[in-house]
This record gives C-alpha cells, sequence and structure tokens, in this order.
C-alpha cells in the first residue's frame, strides 16, 4: 500500500466552474479581512494549535505575514478587490516578531530566528514587497548571512529558505549583494550535500528527510531555481537529483511514492501530502530534468498516486492539504502539456472550496493562514482558473 487511505476522502463530483471558484476566493477575502483586530491580528485556528495554545503568530507560514501576503497577491493578479490598505500592518509585525517571536515557548527559542517560513526573514520580505524600505533590506541581508551554517539544512528554518529570499530581492533589486549572499549559502549548502540527502539536525534528531518542507526535495528547487546556480552545478544538480528520485521512490502498478525520511520510524508512517510524500516530490521536482522522458514518467507516476489516494481528509491547506496536492497536477500540466492533469487540479480545487465551507461551518471562523488553512486555498484556486502552476511564496513571492 503506498497511500494510507483513511487519510484521504473521494474527490467531490461537483464539476469545475469558474465563477464558483471565484465566489470561493472572493469569501476567503472577505472572511479574513473582517477577521483582522489590530491587538492580535489573526487568531491561530485549533487546528494549529495541536501542540498546545498559539499566539496569534506573525510569521510567513503560520502567521499575519502569510495572510497579508496572500491578500496583496490575491489583488495583485485582480483575483480579489481588497477592503483594506494591509502595508502599515506589514511594517509593523516586525517590531511585533522581535519581541515576541513566533513558537518562542513551543520550541524554547530565546529570540527571533533568521528563517524565511517560520521567523524574521519571510516577515521582512512581505514588509518589503509592500512598502520597501532601505532598513529592512539591511535587516532582511543580516538574516541572511546570519543562517549561512544552520543545521537544519531545509527549507522552512534552514539556509535554503533564507537562500530563496535573497534570490527574491535579487530579483526585484538587481544588486550583486543579494546574488552574493545566495552564493553564500549555496555553496555550503553545496559542501553539506556529501551523499544521496542532507543529514538534517532537525528538532534534535538527526535524519535524512525526502521531502520538501524538511528536505531534499525543497533544497534542491531552492538551488534550482531561477538563474543563480552556474551550469557545471546544475547539471550535477539534474543528474543527482534524478538518481535520488529514482533510488528512493517506492513503485507498483503504475504508481510511485516516497517515504518521510530514511531513519526507522520516519518512514513508517506513510504520507501523501506536499510536506511529505508523493505530491511535494512531484511539485519540487517537476522543473527539473525537464527533456529526460524517464524522469517524467516516475514524475507522472507520483501525480498518479496523488490521484488515486484522493484529497486529504486532513483540509483544504497547501502544506499538508488538498490544495498543495494539487499543485502536483499543475506541475506536471506544465511540464508535460496534458490537459489531464489541469483537469485534476481543478477537481481538486472544487474539493478544496467545499472543505473551506465545511470547516467554517464546523468551527464558525476561517483558517486565517498563508500554509495550513484559507488564503493558502483561495491562491490555489486562482491558480487554477489562470491554468499556473507556481506555489505561493517559493515559485512567487
Amino acid at each position: 500500500m503506498l497511500f494510507e487511505p483513511t487519510s484521504h476522502e473521494p474527490v467531490v463530483d461537483t464539476p469545475w466552474s469558474e465563477e464558483a471558484a471565484r465566489a470561493a476566493i472572493a469569501a476567503i477575502v472577505a472572511d479574513a479581512e473582517s477577521a483582522f483586530d489590530d491587538e492580535a491580528p489573526w487568531p491561530a485556528h485549533p487546528l494549529d494549535e495541536d501542540g498546545g495554545p498559539l499566539r496569534s503568530p506573525t510569521s510567513l507560514y503560520l502567521g499575519a505575514s502569510g495572510v497579508i501576503w496572500a491578500l496583496d497577491e490575491l489583488e495583485r493578479v485582480e483575483a480579489a478587490e481588497l477592503t483594506s490598505s494591509w502595508a502599515t500592518t506589514a511594517v509593523a509585525l516586525h517590531e511585533r516578531y522581535v519581541a515576541n517571536p513566533d513558537f518562542r515557548d513551543e520550541l524554547g527559542l530565546e529570540g527571533p530566528v533568521p528563517s524565511l517560513l517560520a521567523g524574521e526573514s519571510g516577515i521582512l520580505l512581505v514588509a518589503h514587497r509592500l512598502a520597501p524600505a532601505p532598513w529592512q533590506e539591511e535587516r532582511l541581508l543580516a538574516s541572511i548571512r546570519a543562517n549561512v551554517a544552520n543545521p537544519f539544512w531545509e527549507l522552512m528554518w534552514g539556509s535554503p529558505g533564507t537562500m530563496l529570499a535573497a534570490q527574491v530581492m535579487y530579483e526585484r533589486k538587481g544588486s550583486e549583494r543579494w546574488a552574493e549572499a545566495w552564493r553564500e549559502s549555496a555553496d555550503r549548502l553545496w559542501q553539506e550535500w556529501d551523499d544521496d540527502l542532507w543529514l538534517q539536525d532537525l528538532y534534535g534528531r538527526a535524519l535524512h528527510v525526502l521531502g520538501p518542507a524538511h528536505g531534499f526535495a525543497g533544497n534542491v528547487f531552492v538551488l534550482a531555481r531561477g538563474r543563480l546556480l552556474d551550469e557545471e552545478r546544475r547539471s550535477e544538480l539534474e543528474r543527482r537529483v534524478v538518481a535520488v528520485a529514482d533510488k528512493y521512490a517506492q513503485r507498483a502498478d503504475g504508481f510511485a511514492q516516497w517515504p518521510p525520511a530514511l531513519e526507522p520510524g520516519s518512514s513508517t508512517e506513510i504520507k501523501t501530502q506536499w510536506c511529505h510524500g508523493a505530491p511535494g516530490i512531484v511539485a519540487s521536482l517537476a522543473t527539473i530534468a525537464a527533456g529526460d522522458r524517464q524522469f517524467t514518467e516516475l514524475l507522472v507516476a507520483g501525480g498518479e498516486l496523488t490521484w488515486r489516494a484522493g484529497p486529504l481528509a486532513k483540509g483544504p491547506g497547501l502544506c499538508h492539504g488538498t490544495a498543495g496536492n494539487g499543485y502536483a497536477f499543475l506541475k506536471l500540466f506544465e511540464r508535460t502539456g496534458d490537459e489531464l492533469w489541469l483537469d485534476r487540479a481543478r477537481a481538486f480545487a472544487m474539493h478544496a472550496a467545499a472543505q473551506v465551507e465545511l470547516m467554517r461551518s464546523q468551527y464558525g471562523r476561517g483558517r486565517y493562514s498563508l500554509w495550513t488553512g484559507d488564503l493558502g486555498t483561495a491562491l490555489y484556486l486562482w491558480s487554477c482558473i489562470s491554468a499556473d502552476a507556481d506555489m505561493p511564496t517559493l515559485d512567487r513571492c
């Protein structure tokens, strides 16, 4: 068995409707804007508090910066009309975070961390997007350089995330200092890649992780994104990625799956979601070795497994929800040109929209986060309308 049936549910038989998708986006945006509070911007959702109560978070992954980024992005692509301006709030979130960092109590943090998705860099990146200022650039550059040797070696907390921030700033500003900061981290990350997979010192445990949130797929995605990697390393990266993906693929009956990690006790639990398993592997590696037919077949097998498993019962979000899995289909549509994958992505979009409504009725409120909640789902709905495979805050930020 390559997936756990109890973690999934049958896809709804609601036909794809752009009008319905736009209405779902509008409802999510209106709910998020109306739920904002100056004192505690957006409350954590009960489903995000499985480790205990969370203060109103500020980070890109789970908190207010991610919500604001999503609202701003939806307005920029003309998917929504906002009733408020969020620039002042986006800037103020940095001071709020520095004074009381997200996950301080949960992870025993003593102060701010420089990470992209869960720390200071992501908050600065959003503030700079809405209201750019020189002090943000200086603080962000310092955060990127402070994270070069972080032993996590993954996207959420480690240097791959802050490398992505450097690349985004290089795209915005064109200044060579951002490219230099990216290369400093890339050189160290490359040095640490001395085997098939990176060895992460993750939450006090040494692990070889395959998925994008905490391991191999996210690291190589960042290295391959854009044009900062030199051609010699790019060729080697493609060769190694194809070999590693092939080596650890679990195959059966035309399907492919990948374990969360190699260590005993980590790979026994099957997960089929963006952060661990086939959907995230496919979504992260789909732009690599584009002309390799056998690699395409392997990625397609991962997409078939994702479709066979069905939408995630956990909910509609990006990291471990239906929308995140759906991006694997959009990436395969981009890679192969086969509209079957766009149709499947849109089927998951209708399911994700229904999940948002169901969860709002169950909890009496929305789930105000980018990577786990409603705002990421809204962006996925727009991706299905526009047939655009770019993932929020990874492909575009």
